[in-house]
């Protein structure tokens, strides 16, 4: 029987995942923040993870972990994004509950306690919902005719002000790192999981210091990923816009033959014309979108981690730049053969 200095420490009550990128202004005021927002659970750790951000966001990150045991960075090899940064952050977080959430403070950490007290009512997931978006009208409208339109596509029924804080029950964290999706969107990802939600309201606070990184190229990316590559619904509206176009085909067809033998014949040189650029358009679109969807086939199955850890800072690492590169998998790479 072992002793009991020797037992590993029990797991925090509550984990908070935090991906950054571009938030060194931030970082000071939403680690103190979320300090006196966890002093209402027993045990508690705070897991950054560095979107491989130009600013000093890392330098900070370092100090935060080297100065509070409690506290956990990474910092990935490159900018992988958002959504990969939120999955490596889950997989190093070890809470009873895990907390995801943005580091620009729009997201208040006082709502925590408030999700807590839900989670611990049974619910798997609990979402937040803006009351107030501090965004300009053209990016709300943009966003709400967004998930209105992927939850018809995907049949799920995210909410259009539902936001990236939310906590997660240990079952859905897991469940969440056993998939291996290239192209993924959080929330799209636990709406696919299921499991029990619940949802809490807060109001958006405006950004802290700075500017979104997310540009309208950016959204649009992620729009259309969203959208389209969680699903085949693309490819099934090329077949049904195919069937459409041959059923016109034969119906112009029929108008023909019944204009040659009952009316003047009409001259065919433009409705031919026209024909053909609806033909040919139609074709390359398909051929486009086809060839978009083997394109992330062939990301998907070259098997490549979704992300990699180049560095760690923790409270007891004698050197938190010594650390080889992990994938989501937690192996190790980039070593010899």
């Amino acid at each position: 029987m072992s002793e009991a200095g020797s037992r590993p420490a029990a797991p925090p009550e509550v984990s908070v995942v935090v991906p950054v990128y571009r938030c060194g202004d931030c970082l000071r005021p939403l680690y103190r923040r979320l300090k006196a927002a966890l002093a209402a659970f027993p045990s508690s750790e705070i897991v950054f993870v560095d979107d491989r951000s130009p600013d000093r966001s890392w330098p900070l990150l370092r100090e935060l972990a080297r100065d509070d045991p409690s506290v956990k960075a990474f910092r990935l090899s490159r900018n992988f994004g958002q959504h990969a940064a939120i999955t490596a952050g889950l997989a190093h977080s070890t809470g009873r509950f895990t907390v995801v959430m943005d580091c620009d403070l729009q997201e208040p950490p006082e709502v925590i306690p408030e999700l807590y007290a839900k989670a611990v009512q049974g619910f798997e997931i609990v979402h937040t919902r803006r009351m107030r978006r501090r965004q300009t009208l053209v990016r709300r409208v943009a966003g709400r005719a967004y998930f209105r339109l992927r939850n018809v596509l995907l049949d799920t029924q995210t909410g259009t002000d539902h936001g990236t804080l939310s906590m997660l029950s240990r079952k859905v964290v897991d469940a969440f790192g056993s998939l291996r999706d290239q192209d993924r969107e959080y929330l799209g990802v636990l709406d696919w999981l299921g499991y029990s939600t619940a949802t809490v309201e807060f109001d958006h606070a405006p950004r802290h210091e700075g500017k979104s990184s997310y540009t309208w190229r950016k959204l649009a990316r992620v729009a259309v990923d969203g959208l389209f590559f969680q699903t085949t619904i693309l490819l099934r509206w090329i077949v049904l816009l195919g069937f459409l176009i041959a059923l016109a085909g034969a119906g112009l067809a029929a108008y023909y033959l019944f204009a040659y033998f009952v009316t003047d014949p009409l001259p065919g040189y433009t409705s031919l014309a026209v024909l053909l650029l609806v033909l040919a358009g139609f074709i390359i679109i398909s051929m486009g979108v086809i060839g978009l969807y083997v394109g992330k086939v062939f990301e998907q199955v070259k098997g490549r981690p979704l992300y990699l850890i180049d560095a760690r800072a923790v409270h007891d690492d004698p050197d938190p730049d010594e650390l080889a590169s992990m994938s989501m998998t937690g192996e190790k790479a980039g070593g010899d053969d």
